[in-house]
């Protein structure tokens, strides 16, 4: 592992002012993936800024959303009741996300900002990664492809954003507030992650020592029924091939309002607003669940590894729509 100094600070305006004076400087929350990349050579950071001890832990109730601080740990928002009761997709997405001893380590901010889960940007043997090294190339194009993205690629990346939770988040319209050496600023979630385009190694919108302080998270009207389904190669602790968060509120059998985010496709927490815009107004039925699934794989560039995921995705998320919904598949 690359030699670094460690830094632990209580103050958020001091550990924003900290990382933003040294452009090799990194923030350290719960670390569960971030020291992983550290120790496999793919992240140097000559410093660490330990924020464990900000005052950035905690949920509070509004009438219309949740404010969740970015320290709060994956289990505990999980264990929260409100969102069991009024969105239970995210507590879904969470429980699935990691085992049990991750999820007591991992902070909500840091899953959001989870770096890529592809093999090629975490081997820095490799030498084709414009993640990791802007310009050498994409070796996944030409390598094994299982576990890539089919929505928001560019010739230039194929990698995959691997967070479940950002899937009902974007869904919901969450918004992140972020605090940098110019002040607070708040960026909806759907405008915070930024696909490879040229530049895969940018990967969203913060400055360099901009922190997380809060994810907002819209409560849904009062009837609404939500799901996340998750598929994945084995059971235990493995990452989504596809997935699915979906919230539906329903008027008898017409779709009055929809929600539909997607996972395990996107270079980005991918938002289907195509199939949304189907649902809304259609009636409950197979044939509209299934225009919807054509609807948010519209555009999908596929290679021969992952070619498979354009029908895998459309069947998860009309399982999905089928579970809310109620009707039999």
């Amino acid at each position: 592992m690359h030699p670094f100094e460690y830094v632990r600070i209580a103050d958020a305006e001091q550990a924003v002012a900290v990382v933003t004076a040294d452009p090799d400087a990194s923030f350290l929350a719960g670390g569960t993936t971030q020291l992983d990349l550290m120790k496999d050579g793919v992240l140097e950071p000559d410093r660490l800024v330990d924020i464990t001890r900000l005052p950035l832990r905690g949920i509070m109730h509004g009438e219309t959303s949740v404010h969740v601080g970015a320290l709060t740990s994956m289990e505990e928002l999980a264990a929260d009741t409100l969102l069991r009761e009024r969105l239970p997709f995210v507590r879904e997405a969470l429980l699935l996300g990691a085992s049990t001893q991750l999820r007591n380590m991992a902070t909500i901010g840091g899953n959001l900002l989870q770096r890529a889960r592809c093999r090629y940007f975490r081997d820095p043997t490799v030498a084709a990664c414009n993640k990791r090294s802007p310009g050498s190339g994409c070796a996944a194009i030409t390598g094994n492809q299982h576990m890539h993205a089919i929505l928001g690629t560019s010739e230039h990346c194929i990698a995959l954003h691997a967070s479940d939770v950002a899937v009902p988040f974007v869904a919901l319209d969450a918004v992140v507030h972020v605090q940098g050496r110019n002040g607070s600023r708040s960026i909806p979630l759907t405008r915070f992650y930024l696909p490879p385009g040229t530049t895969p190694h940018i990967e969203n919108v913060l400055e360099h020592g901009e922190l997380i302080t809060e994810v907002e998270i819209p409560l849904l009207p009062e009837g609404t029924r939500s799901h996340y389904l998750k598929v994945r190669d084995r059971v235990s602790y493995e990452f989504a091939l596809t997935s699915a968060g979906v919230a539906l509120l329903l008027d008898g059998d017409t779709v009055r309002e929809a929600r539909v985010g997607l996972g395990g496709v996107g270079t980005v927490p991918w938002r289907a607003w195509g199939a949304e815009e189907v649902l809304r107004g259609a009636a409950v039925s197979g044939e509209t669940f299934r225009a919807a699934a054509e609807a948010a794989l519209e555009g999908a560039r596929t290679l021969p590894g992952i070619a498979f995921k354009v029908e895998l995705a459309k069947r998860t998320l009309v399982r999905a729509l089928e579970t809310v919904a109620g009707v039999p598949s």
